[in-house]
């Protein structure tokens, strides 16, 4: 039995004792199926026939298409319906901006503006700062944008320079923030500065409060049709009612709308790689070498096994986690120190949907860019643009090397403290090793590294097999495509960390052939 968990409201957790069953995104029906239809009709006809345009941030173009999102209820998913929003769960939020991201500059800038941007508002605001900015960005008529990097603090967030100096009714904020997504178009940015020098603190910054300036673009590799700047603040005047939750609490607004934009993010990051899926499978039908289409050869069909198989992996961890967040939620929230509650009792797995997501984004967009050949190296075809635009994905919202020394640290942190129980042997090859790898303790960050591939690839593994387990489609053949894959990586992971010789388990072969064959009859990730 793996590791358990006393605390988890839905009664699985990092390492869960297994549930007899795990959401998937097939379970979803009715209403819920309909928006996620919604999105993904919006995003095929409304943003992927502009992206030359997009990409040349065409003025309107990008602000407008928000508002068309709002308008059809997309920005304001799972913020509350007395704030404007639809009320609905933190799962299909996720599902929908996923179907909402087969563009990344048009996913950057819709996911902040209906995830990070609100959530901080939505976790810890009052109730008059909730009606006051809520329904703008939820109708999608204003735009949201999170200001915490600055030049000389990412990943340190905490070592921000950023000052707020209460001058009667009002804080005066002085500093630079960098990275900023959406500065030239946000209408309200989620700025962190600290009072007094040291209080490290939340405020909600109107772009046309006074001393209040975004410099210009950035030029980015990827993303170009995203806004990137400098939020600058000289002087700038906030009331003092703007200040968000608590002097010297502003840790918990930023770090609390990180782990919930982390768990997002995983899904906007599997976004790009379900169209590059389905871009490289109708190019492989179409595309025929030595008289046959090359969709026909044994090792294209194995790239396509192994793509869906990824995209398996990704999608079973994100919903599994989304619906033990909800969970939380509903047993918790409504209050600001239940909604924090909450918010941080499922970080680890956030941060573990966060790394695995992106990288299997990288890899299933290069094996897309390998099918399509000399062509997929050209701006002509679009899976280039989804190349450029995925590396930034391993880089935001945390560096998975950041992400990676958190997973193993805050995890020891909850056995330490009794929250978890370390001394399971666990339910798989990996879950094995993982237990082992968490007993020793380790200090170093490539140890810590080691330990947290160890985790969330046991993590992986675990929500694909439950999630096979239940499903009628292809999930059983894909857990096994993948498996091997997973085992191999934690195999490599563990002789890291300890120099043991390790022996992998026997696997059951897969059909390649037709696991590639249901691929390209679908144009999209199988299940």
């Amino acid at each position: 039995m793996p590791l358990t968990t006393e605390l988890s409201p839905s009664g699985c957790s990092f390492f869960a004792e297994t549930p007899s069953s795990i959401f998937a995104p097939e379970q979803f029906v009715g209403d819920e199926a309909l928006m996620i239809q919604t999105a993904e009709q919006f995003s095929r006809s409304e943003v992927l026939p502009l992206l030359e345009r997009l990409d040349k941030q065409e003025d309107g173009l990008m602000p407008g298409l928000i508002r068309h999102a709002g308008e059809l209820g997309l920005c304001g998913v799972d913020t509350s319906d007395a704030f404007g929003g639809l009320g609905l769960s933190k799962t299909i939020a996720a599902r929908i901006l996923e179907f909402m991201s087969l563009n990344g500059s048009f996913s950057v800038t819709y996911g902040i503006t209906s995830g990070i941007s609100q959530v901080g508002l939505s976790l810890f605001g009052t109730d008059k700062q909730k009606q006051q900015y809520l329904p703008l960005l939820a109708s999608g008529e204003w735009i949201g944008a999170y200001a915490l990097s600055e030049p000389n603090s990412g990943s340190d967030a905490l070592s921000a320079t950023t000052r707020a100096d209460l001058v009667g009714d009002k804080y005066v904020l002085n500093g630079t923030k960098m990275w900023i997504s959406n500065a030239k178009w946000a209408d309200l940015f989620l700025v962190m500065a600290k009072v007094d020098g040291d209080k490290f603190s939340a405020f909600l910054v109107e772009k046309d409060f006074p001393g209040v300036t975004v410099s210009r673009e950035e030029h980015k590799m990827g993303l170009k049709g995203s806004s990137t700047a400098r939020l600058i603040l000289d002087n700038a005047e906030v009331p003092a009612e703007n200040l968000l939750h608590q002097v010297g609490q502003g840790h918990h607004v930023a770090f609390n709308a990180l782990n919930i934009g982390r768990f997002k993010l995983a899904a906007m990051s599997i976004g790009p790689a379900r169209d590059a899926i389905g871009l490289a499978a109708a190019y492989a039908v179409d595309r025929r070498q030595f008289g046959q289409p090359i969709s026909s050869f044994g090792l294209i069909q194995k790239k396509f096994a192994m793509m869906a198989a990824w995209f398996y992996a990704a999608e079973s961890m994100i919903y599994r986690t989304g619906a033990m967040i909800d969970a939380a939620f509903d047993l918790w929230g409504g209050t600001v120190e239940g909604n924090r509650k909450a918010a941080e009792e499922f970080s680890v797995e956030c941060s573990a949907c966060k790394v695995f997501s992106t990288e299997i984004e990288s890899l299933i967009i290069d094996e897309a860019i390998q099918v399509f050949g000399g062509y997929g190296f050209t701006e002509e075809f679009p899976i280039a643009r989804h190349y450029r635009d995925a590396r930034v994905s391993r880089i935001y919202e945390g560096t998975n090397e950041i992400n990676r020394l958190f997973i193993a640290d805050r995890l020891a942190r909850k056995i330490r403290d009794g929250k978890i129980l370390g001394t399971a042997v666990g339910d798989s090859f990996l879950s094995e090793l993982a237990g082992k790898a968490l007993a020793l303790n380790v200090k170093d960050q490539v140890s810590l590294g080691a330990v947290s591939d160890l985790l969330l690839l046991s993590y992986a593994e675990q929500s694909t097999r439950l999630r096979s387990m239940q499903s009628k489609g292809h999930g059983a053949a894909l857990h096994a495509t993948v498996l091997p894959w997973l085992n191999a990586r934690g195999a490599e992971a563990f002789q890291l960390l300890t120099g043991a010789a390790v022996t992998l388990p026997q696997c059951e072969q897969t059909d390649i052939a037709a696991l590639a064959e249901a691929v390209y009859q679908n144009r999209r990730p199988i299940s």
